[in-house]
């Protein structure tokens, strides 16, 4: 369980609090006692990642509002911290908070491609494209170390399965742009990366830990160059914050390669 919500500036994090989770019965709180408990320095803020132990790793839905039917998630949790992400609440399925929790208690689908794998031998299975990062980055930075994203990749080549992934983890997925280009050239792959701001201070802002505007750039210029078929998420467009930067997003994605556009 999440400790009791208490306000903290802590650098490099989009949250300033733990509340409860919305299946929680009952909520806490710091109060201060007198004896200057609140006043008292917070231990330093850490990242935690566990395994998880999946029973299935393909997600589906049949909503007329989504362009996919299916989807894999390889973690639960995001370190990117961004503040708008709409995935937090969904930390509460592991009785956490979808705050400070959210991007610091991390979970990693350490039997994702074996699942998969038994998921696509399947006699009745009816292929359609497979989005990774529909809830959270699936090239977020514990990527690097875990490579679960990388494992399913490999999974979805050997079986010729097509796939659409939406990142801004602009360095982790340089790792794979092979594979990709590889996949690609069998029309099996496409990327958006999600570009919300060419200004790095609203960057560390909405996104305390993703990459920076100029990195993502440079990853889909990366992408074109290697074939594969790349396009720019501008989202979320936030009226007063970044809704006069979509001209000049646009621009710059175009400059660097991009062949699509979201919103």
């Amino acid at each position: 369980m999440s400790e009791p919500s208490r306000p903290r500036t802590e650098k490099g994090r989009g949250a300033s609090s733990n509340p409860e989770g919305r299946f929680e019965s009952r909520t806490r709180a710091a109060v201060d006692d007198g004896w200057g408990a609140l006043d008292e320095e917070l231990p330093p803020l850490q990242t935690v990642v566990q395994p998880e132990r999946a029973r299935t790793v393909i997600a589906r839905n049949d909503s007329p509002d989504i362009p996919f039917e299916q989807s894999i998630n390889p973690y639960r949790g995001c370190e990117h911290g961004c503040v708008y992400c709409y995935a937090r609440p969904a930390h509460a399925y592991m009785n956490l908070s979808p705050g400070l929790d959210f991007e610091t208690r991390l979970f990693f689908k350490e039997n994702a491609a074996a699942l998969l794998e038994q998921e696509l031998r399947r006699p009745g299975y009816r292929c359609s494209m497979i989005a990774l990062g529909a809830n959270t980055d699936p090239y977020q930075p514990i990527e690097r170390r875990y490579r679960v994203t990388r494992d399913v990749l490999e999974v979805l080549d050997r079986y010729n399965h097509p796939v659409g992934i939406v990142t801004k983890g602009a360095a982790p997925i340089a790792r794979d742009i092979p594979l990709l280009a590889g996949m690609a050239a069998r029309r099996l792959a496409s990327v958006f990366v999600s570009v919300t701001t060419l200004s790095d201070e609203l960057k560390r802002t909405l996104e305390p830990r993703a990459a920076g505007p100029a990195t993502r750039l440079r990853a889909i210029r990366e992408l074109a160059g290697a074939g594969v078929p790349v396009g720019v998420l501008v989202a979320p467009v936030i009226p007063f914050v970044n809704d006069a930067e979509i001209e000049a997003i646009l621009e710059a994605a175009a400059a660097a390669g991009d062949q699509m556009a979201l919103f």
